[in-house]
């Protein structure tokens, strides 16, 4: 069965927030999910930031591509917009609808396979062009639904359940965020919710490319020793750079008597982003640095998770472009299409 509706009923006292929704009004199909999978934790984290944001659900759009992480959509904001797009695609489609209607807040859930594979180049232009959008990558470096093939996040010299090693170099995708100018890069792990949740809620109040890299381990093929996104290897080789929470629209008092151990980054929205650092020599706001940082940690066999770049002072595309701040379906006819003179004079200002 490809769909179990939840029951309608639940508690009559469950928490409510600003919009007097429960969590449950953010919840989508019952997952048919490996029992255990990352992917469930994911959901169950967008779940929890877009509750305690107090999003709209119906000012949401979801897409996803093809494979087990597009499938998670339909797990979280069931009464969202919602896109299933082909194997790949889901930044062009998202890209379509985001210059359409700027209103909406983008949340693009793709895979290693979808992003990394067939979608890389997909994957490398939405970066690049700023496009307003959450883009999370649910990573298990295995391809789960052909039966747990290497996918090209797999790192070097991991070892499938056969016991085969994988012999080709790793596709970083955090990494490429940050060379292609993603304003906002984080990586986290599906099993660290007090992490997750934090960075997916800072993510859905940037302005700009924000992309989120978590590690999702594939629990029927990717589970194992031998694995380097595996539950128990995640885990043991954590490096997380800080601490995050988010403050939404609120004056913030803090108390901290250690000089030098929190970071305030404010965004364009207003909201906050207060930083606890783990890694002393980490800055936040350093893209150079941040590339560097990583790459050294990679070579020690070190997952550098948390916050790595964030930008809070960066455009999007929609003003690079100069577009109409009014969507386009929110136009008549007239602003439509303005007639022959408007063109005229279009096209003589190019000449």
């Amino acid at each position: 069965m490809t769909y179990l509706p939840k029951p309608r009923l639940h508690h009559p006292e469950l928490a409510v927030n600003e919009l007097g929704l429960t969590r449950r009004d953010y919840e989508g199909s019952i997952s048919t999910l490996c029992a255990g999978c990352g992917h469930d934790s994911i959901s169950a984290a967008i779940v929890r930031a877009c509750f305690e944001l107090s999003l709209p659900p119906h000012r949401i759009a979801k897409l996803s591509g093809i494979g087990c992480s597009s499938k998670t959509p339909t797990y979280f904001l069931g009464n969202s917009h919602g896109f299933n797009s082909v194997h790949g695609r889901m930044p062009s489609v998202l890209t379509g609808a985001y210059l359409a209607n700027r209103d909406l807040i983008y949340l693009g859930v793709s895979g290693d396979g979808d992003s990394a594979s067939i979608g890389l180049g997909q994957f490398a232009h939405a970066m690049r062009r700023g496009i307003d959008m959450v883009y999370i990558v649910e990573n298990n470096g295995v391809y789960g639904l052909t039966k747990g093939q290497f996918s090209a996040t797999a790192d070097k010299g991991a070892r499938n359940k056969r016991g085969v090693a994988n012999l080709d170099e790793p596709i970083d995708l955090v990494g490429m965020a940050l060379h292609l100018g993603a304003t906002f890069v984080a990586r986290s792990f599906s099993g660290d919710k007090a992490q997750l949740v934090p960075l997916i809620k800072a993510a859905l109040t940037h302005k700009g490319a924000a992309f989120i890299d978590c590690i999702s381990p594939c629990v029927a093929f990717n589970n194992h020793d031998g694995s380097t996104k595996s539950f128990d290897h995640v885990r043991a080789h954590n490096a997380a750079v800080n601490r995050l929470d988010v403050i939404i629209g609120q004056p913030e008092i803090t108390v901290d008597y250690a000089p030098g151990t929190v970071e305030i980054v404010r965004q364009h929205d207003g909201s906050i982003l207060k930083l606890r650092k783990l890694a002393d020599e980490y800055d936040v706001t350093d893209r150079i640095a941040a590339m560097d940082f990583i790459t050294r940690h990679h070579a020690r066999g070190e997952i550098v998770t948390g916050l790595l770049y964030v930008d809070p002072d960066a455009p999007d595309l929609h003003s690079y472009l100069k577009t109409a701040t009014k969507p386009l379906n929110a136009m008549d006819e007239n602003e439509l299409c303005p007639g022959a003179g408007a063109l005229e004079a279009l096209n003589a200002t190019l000449r």
